[in-house]
């Protein structure tokens, strides 16, 4: 995996040769975005059914759960990881010769990576469709390649408008503490040539006011059954500010980020990080906040989904009202 950690300034790839060493790449975030640590989760897994030294079914099952958990203790918001090493389990608690589980969980991982590339595809091709020549977009976090497993999902939506030949422009938040946008989301547009500038998270709003914003686009890493999203901390500012000078706010996940048995927001779990990524921000060499201070971080807000223009799927673009259009949308064929 690409380690994000040292991005722009270096491209690095990590391997990781054990569950233990996938476990810490999602934790310290060398990986990060939901589908991407979905799929690497899977990969955790299928490393586990392959090193587990158990020779009887029943065993091997015993360690696969093991690693499960372990796993699934890393990231606890984005449903992605979960589903993903469920999708695993599914097939590892199989009745089938322990020879040919250990190859049938790695052919899953890599179709659910696979799966990913073409979902994200997908969804950009119905994304691009909300925009329009000569747009200027502001996006929050990366959601591009980096983020999945290939092509992204909000700004693969932006790649794809690009490469349809629409003149577009970028407004790039930050995305305080971690600048995942100044970094990352920066860093990909480059290799795409796609034009933009780079903002403070608190700068969307003087764009939106004024009129130099047409399109608000996102990810989200876990959407509730009501159509609230969970995504980057942030997110939830930026889209009032949208609703509030009546710009178009867009989400863009996958049907497997959508979690139909979460009722509302509120029921999603934010992880808090440590809050040394708050503390240790520096300023011309020094520390800008004082010593001794303490903060909060929480990696992920709540987007109530009366913010939400339409939610972009690989099934087609949903509208409100989220409750009733969900269901229909996820039993159509992909």
């Amino acid at each position: 995996m690409i380690d994000q950690r040292v991005l722009p300034a270096r491209l690095e790839i990590v391997a990781c040769a054990s569950p233990d060493e996938v476990a810490a790449a999602i934790r310290n975030m060398t990986v990060r975005g939901a589908p991407a640590i979905g799929a690497s989760a899977a990969f955790g897994m299928a490393l586990a059914g392959m090193q587990s030294p158990a020779d009887r079914v029943r065993d091997w099952q015993g360690h696969m759960r093991k690693a499960a958990v372990l796993l699934k203790s890393t990231r606890p918001t984005a449903v992605n990881l979960a589903w993903a090493i469920d999708q695993i389990m599914r097939v590892a608690e199989s009745d089938q010769p322990l020879a040919v589980l250990r190859q049938q969980v790695l052919a899953e991982a890599q179709r659910i990576a696979d799966e990913d590339v073409a979902v994200n595809k997908r969804m950009a091709e119905w994304g691009s469709s909300l925009i329009d020549d000569g747009d200027t977009i502001i996006h929050h976090c990366n959601t591009g390649a980096l983020a999945t497993v290939d092509w992204g999902t909000a700004l693969g939506v932006i790649r794809t408008a690009h490469e349809q030949g629409k003149r577009i422009f970028v407004l790039v938040d930050e995305t305080r503490p971690r600048l995942q946008g100044a970094r990352l989301t920066a860093w990909e547009l480059q290799q795409y040539g796609i034009p933009f500038a780079i903002i403070s998270d608190g700068a969307a709003g003087h764009f939106l006011r004024t009129g130099q914003a047409q399109k608000v686009f996102f990810g989200a890493d876990r959407v509730a059954a009501n159509g609230d999203v969970a995504n980057k901390v942030g997110t939830y500012m930026l889209a009032l500010a949208a609703r509030s000078n009546g710009v178009p706010v867009y989400a863009v996940a996958p049907s497997s980020s959508i979690d139909l048995s979460i009722r509302d927001g509120g029921e999603i779990p934010i992880e808090e990080r440590d809050a040394d990524e708050v503390l240790n921000i520096q300023v011309n060499g020094e520390r800008v906040a004082p010593e001794g201070a303490a903060a909060r971080n929480p990696a992920f807000d709540v987007t109530p989904c009366d913010c939400l223009t339409a939610i972009v799927t690989e099934k087609g673009i949903v509208y409100p009202p989220f409750l009733e259009n969900f269901p229909r949308v996820l039993r159509s064929d992909f």
